[in-house]
C-alpha cells in the first residue's frame, strides 16, 4: 500500500523560514531510516504558497489565482510517498518523525485494483505504459 504523508504548513513555512541545522540533521536521519527500511519512495519540502498558484476549473473556464493563500491550515509544506503494509504501519513510522507543534496527514494512494471494472484492460495497459515512460525519463 502506498500512502501520501502531507506535512501541513504553518506561519513559519509560509514566511519562508527554513529549518535550522538541528532539524535538517534529524530529518536527514529519519529519511535515512525510511530509505533503509524500503518505506520511502519520494519526499520533498515545498516553497511557500506566495511562490505558487492555483488554477480553478469551473463551467469550462480556467482561472489562475496567484499565491499567497490565506488559510495556512489548509496548505501543505512538504510530503513523502511511502510504501508500507498498512495505515497502522504508516502511523507508526510517522510517530518517529522529528516534528513538534505541527500536524501531518496520511492518505492512502489509489491503486489500479481500487477502480474495479471501470478501469478496463485498455486503461490498465495505458497506465502501465505511462508509468514505464515516466521511469525511463527519470
Amino acid at each position: 500500500m502506498r500512502f501520501m504523508v502531507l506535512v501541513k504548513a504553518d506561519k513559519n513555512s509560509e514566511a519562508g523560514v527554513l529549518p535550522d541545522e538541528k532539524m535538517l540533521t534529524e530529518m536527514g536521519k529519519f529519511n535515512e531510516e525510511l530509505v533503509k527500511a524500503g518505506v520511502m519512495l519520494a519526499g520533498e519540502g515545498l516553497q511557500a504558497s506566495s511562490k505558487g498558484a492555483r488554477v480553478r476549473f469551473s463551467g469550462g473556464k480556467k482561472t489562475v489565482i496567484d499565491g499567497p493563500f490565506t488559510e495556512t491550515k489548509e496548505l501543505v509544506a512538504g510530503f513523502w510517498l511511502w510504501q508500507v503494509k498498512s495505515k497502522e504501519e504508516a502511523i507508526e513510522w510517522l510517530k518517529r518523525a522529528p516534528f513538534e507543534d505541527t500536524e501531518v496527514e496520511i492518505r492512502q494512494v489509489f491503486e489500479a485494483e481500487d477502480f474495479g471494472a471501470e478501469f478496463t484492460p485498455e486503461l490498465r495497459e495505458q497506465e502501465e505504459r505511462l508509468r514505464a515512460e515516466i521511469e525511463a525519463k527519470h
